[in-house]
């Protein structure tokens, strides 16, 4: 038995219709899930920025473009605002924007591109240098206490080196200045301030060598992220300070420098002393001076008094005539002593002198040398009166001395008759006829033979 054909059509199954709404709903589910988040570097065009604070802009290569958004809690947290034709990197998550059906890039991050690649250049060239040595610590040279002369390398137009200029005139402006001229910006700038360094270095006529320039971007600064300028300064026979930007900004050549100052100002400020300490030093020397002097004065004024009563004790003029005569000793090497210590000490001023007349103005130096001059005439003047007073002490003393002593007893006209054994005669009984004896008089002796005695 055969079976009848069946003719009619096989079931089809429900067709599933998606609305544009569902279709751009679930696309943005799986770009969102599929990708994640990514880095894109690109150029932006058509930046748009609304009263709501968000961003909106394009980013383009050369052949294709895609656009981007970046809402304002994300684009508050850029250090620059976007711009057009400004090439950027971005960290972004790709999404749908329903209502149109477009893709779009949700960005949430962005750096300047150009920046970046700066700022990896800067690090890899940092630690190739680090690694080599030339910013370990035991390089770094001191920097000199009392420079002579100090260079200055940077732009002679710049707000740099007038900063400078003014810090070195009000702290130290003794110190001679020298500036080598360079740029401090553009393609030749790292070339030319190599070639001012080893000029420097070849002449020998600085004791110190500032780097210098104001502050700038990075790309400003850049001159001075030039590996042949570290290794210039790191060769530099002259210790080199930079002051280079702000305290926030950092090169190579501050790593490779013997100093970092934070600024221009800051270097100039390290390279002198300040003169006002340098006075007050020099006022503290001359008090310890006049200290000095005036102990050694008593010292000698009470060795003056401990010999003169010792001279009382002593009656013989001999003895008392060796005692003046030590004591004319003494009073002349007290007063060479303090003749040589005022002589050294007047170079010193002299000295000193000439050095301050660059730092103090002439009205307040020549107050000061009237004073020393006022001063030194005190002190001459109250040792001669210690001395002519300790004179007079003595005259007194020498003159008692002298009326006590035996010799002006013989001065009277009287004698001192003594044997010939030197026995002093006493009483005519002793002098037994026949006897010699020996008359001192004031002036000479007599020898006599005793013929009688009564």
């Amino acid at each position: 038995m055969e079976l009848a054909e069946n003719t009619s059509s096989p079931a089809r199954p429900e067709r599933e219709v998606y609305s544009v709404s569902r279709l751009n709903r679930e696309v943005r589910v799986l770009l969102e899930r599929g990708f994640g988040s990514l880095w894109l570097e690109a150029e932006i065009s058509n930046f748009a920025r609304p009263s709501s604070g968000h961003w909106y802009f394009s980013l383009k290569d050369a052949t294709a473009q895609v656009r981007c958004a970046m809402f304002r809690q994300r684009n508050m947290l850029c250090a620059f605002t976007a711009r057009d034709g400004q090439k950027v990197l971005v960290r972004a998550r790709i999404g749908l924007y329903e209502p149109r059906g477009e893709y779009q890039l949700i960005v949430d991050h962005m750096e300047d591109a150009g920046l970046g690649a700066l700022k990896r250049q800067f690090e890899e060239l940092s630690a190739k240098l680090a690694a080599e040595g030339l910013f370990a610590a035991e390089r770094k040279r001191p920097l000199p206490g009392l420079p002579k002369r100090i260079g200055i390398v940077t732009s002679p137009t710049g707000a740099a080196v007038r900063d400078i200029l003014h810090v070195l005139a009000r702290r130290f402006p003794a110190a001679a200045v020298l500036v080598y001229p360079v740029p401090v910006q553009g393609a030749q700038a790292a070339a030319e301030i190599i070639a001012a360094l080893q000029t420097a270095g070849r002449r020998a006529e600085c004791d110190v060598l500032i780097l210098a320039r104001g502050g700038g971007s990075l790309e400003d600064l850049w001159a001075f992220n030039d590996e042949r300028l570290a290794r210039a300064i790191v060769a530099s026979p002259i210790p080199v300070i930079t002051g280079i930007g702000h305290e926030i900004d950092f090169t190579i050549a501050d790593f490779a420098a013997d100093v970092r100052a934070p600024t221009p100002s800051a270097a100039a400020e390290l390279v002198v002393p300040d003169a006002e300490e340098w006075r007050n030093a020099f006022a503290q020397l001359g008090a310890r001076l006049q200290r000095g002097l005036r102990r050694r004065l008593a010292e000698h004024g009470e060795r003056l008094r401990w010999l003169s009563g010792r001279a009382t004790l002593a009656s013989p003029v001999a003895r008392l005539s060796a005692r003046a005569q030590r004591l004319d000793e003494l009073e002349q090497c007290l007063v060479r002593a303090v003749r040589r210590r005022l002589e050294g000490h007047r170079e010193r001023l002299r000295w000193l002198t000439g050095r301050a007349a660059l730092v103090s103005p002439a009205n307040r130096l020549g107050q000061q040398r009237l004073r020393l001059d006022n001063l030194e005439q005190q002190l001459n003047r109250a040792m001669r009166l210690a001395m002519d007073s300790r004179r007079k002490k003595l005259l007194p003393l020498t003159r008692t001395l002298n009326a006590v002593s035996p010799l002006a007893t013989l001065d009277r006209g009287y004698a001192i008759v003594s044997t010939e054994g030197g026995e002093i005669l006493r009483n005519a009984a002793d002098a037994k006829p026949g006897t010699v004896i020996d008359a001192r008089l004031a002036q000479g002796r007599i020898r006599a033979r005793v013929e009688g005695a009564s």
